[in-house]
């Protein structure tokens, strides 16, 4: 990955709170924020959750409609 990618991904996840960064020196230094990473994982197993759900429903459907009778 070339740095100016690299650094527009870390700038998205600072904007969304997930790291936070300082500059020291010439150098700057990013640090996980483990609270807002908490809420992102919470957020994700819900949505795991939910798409699972929504799978399986899709997938009795499915066989329902795959016994009737033609």
């Amino acid at each position: 990955m070339a740095l100016p990618s690299f650094t527009q991904h870390l700038k998205v996840l600072e904007k969304s709170g997930l790291v936070q960064s300082r500059k020291i020196g010439r150098s700057r230094l990013y640090e996980i924020q483990p609270k807002q990473l908490k809420r992102a994982q919470d957020w994700l197993a819900r949505q795991h959750l939910l798409w699972e759900q929504r799978l399986d429903q899709l997938d009795d459907y499915l066989l329902q409609m795959k016994e009737k009778p033609e």
